[in-house]
């Protein structure tokens, strides 16, 4: 965990949110844009094909880590 990139109070909200909204993804354009954009350069998540955001495994992992696992 040291040896990582820290998160912003802001970035982990929008990894969050990404968890939250699963498969439907986070559209560009959104406030937390600039988050996604970085959370994407980090390999947390993925833009996909269909302009979407969507959480990666990485991201994943990094939100049990940060955040707490989702039950």
């Amino acid at each position: 965990m040291w040896d990582e990139p820290y998160l912003e109070t802001c970035c982990r909200s929008t990894l969050h949110r990404l968890l939250l909204c699963e498969d439907a993804g986070r559209p560009s354009g959104l406030r937390d844009q600039p988050c996604l954009e970085r959370l994407e350069r980090m390999g947390l998540c993925a833009l996909r094909s269909d302009g979407r955001f969507a959480i990666t495994d990485a991201g994943l992992g990094r939100h049990r880590q940060e955040i707490g696992p989702i039950d």
